[in-house]
């Protein structure tokens, strides 16, 4: 993993990380996971594929679905991975019944299971050790699997035979890079985050930039584009877990409606969902630029949606106000 280093420090001390701290607190631990978890001599990692069951079949015709939805601005879209069950909870008790089962055969050993939830490198550990290969986009790519799914790692004290690397199939096609609607795809395989949908939506606690403000659209948590736009992603996996099965109220919902939520319906609605850890307000702000990018579109709904942000205008989190009011705007 040492090679992953100057990568890892370049990404860094380009701020490309923006108001991620983590990534930068824990330093070169992520690519050193003896340092991380003292005695690791190898890393089990593994894929979770999270399409829901549901999803139509036919190559294309999902991504076309999802695209789809860009088409009708008075309409919230959710992330395809975050209408289903809390993906952490999934996979961490998946590896752990995995470690049980290793350890049924080889006897007590150190370890300890990992999915987005340490610092760890996680991309980069599942294509060393032939998971797929990093697509321009930064995420993994499998022939057999696309990007939808999730990874894990399962940090042990035992020495294992290494699995071998596979080679990149991306060759000159760029459609993940020229479908990024902010262009945070910088450069193949380079993703500024203060530019991406995923990490404005989810990860920043703060103000929304105002120029980036109308390329969201109506993306309220998180944003798919750039795998929708994959051609690998036609051999994308349905999962055949119904934890990943779309939550009524979560898909194809209007903005209208789900502005109306209050703090004890959010909470309720999203129970056991990863959107309930942004918190209400960040759910407000993000749904109040979509509803600003919809009144600009001239939706025929325009006046519920007016009425629905002048009904938070005096909210008491200031950063609900900011963008109720920008969403107001002429």
């Amino acid at each position: 993993m040492a090679s992953a280093e100057p990568g890892l420090s370049a990404w860094l001390a380009a701020g490309f990380h923006g108001e991620m701290h983590y990534m930068a607190a824990h330093g070169l631990k992520r690519a050193r996971p003896a340092e991380l978890v003292p005695g690791t001599v190898s890393v089990i990692t593994a894929r979770m594929d999270y399409l829901p069951g549901a999803t139509p079949a036919p190559p294309g015709q999902w991504q076309a679905l999802e695209f789809s939805r860009l088409q009708r601005p008075g309409e919230g879209i959710v992330s395809v991975y975050a209408r289903g069950r809390d993906y952490h909870k999934v996979m961490r008790a998946r590896l752990q019944k995995l470690a049980g089962l290793i350890g049924a055969q080889v006897g007590p050993f150190g370890h300890r299971a990992f999915t987005d939830s340490a610092p760890v490198l996680e991309a980069e550990l599942a294509a060393r050790s032939g998971q797929g290969w990093r697509g321009k986009h930064t995420l993994v790519l499998s022939r057999e699997a696309g990007s939808m799914f999730f990874l894990g790692e399962i940090f042990v004290d035992i020495a294992l035979p290494p699995s071998a690397p596979v080679s990149a199939h991306c060759g000159s096609c760029q459609a993940c890079i020229d479908i990024c609607p902010t262009r945070a795809i910088v450069a193949p395989g380079r993703l500024d985050a203060r530019r991406c949908i995923s990490y404005l939506t989810i990860e920043h606690a703060g103000p929304i930039p105002l120029a980036l403000r109308p390329l969201i659209g109506n993306r309220i948590y998180g944003c798919d584009d750039c795998q929708l736009a994959c051609p690998w992603n036609k051999f994308a996996q349905r999962s055949s877990l119904p934890d990943f099965d779309e939550r009524s109220g979560l898909s194809g919902q209007q903005l209208v409606t789900l502005f109306a939520w209050s703090e004890e319906e959010f909470l309720r609605l999203t129970e056991g969902s990863p959107i309930r850890r942004i918190g209400h307000a960040r759910w407000l702000r993000n749904i109040a630029v979509a509803m600003g990018n919809a009144l600009r579109a001239k939706v025929a709904d325009g006046a519920a949606i007016r009425a629905s942000l002048k009904s938070r205008a005096e909210h008491p989190s200031a950063l609900v106000r900011e963008h109720v009011a920008w969403a107001l705007e002429p």
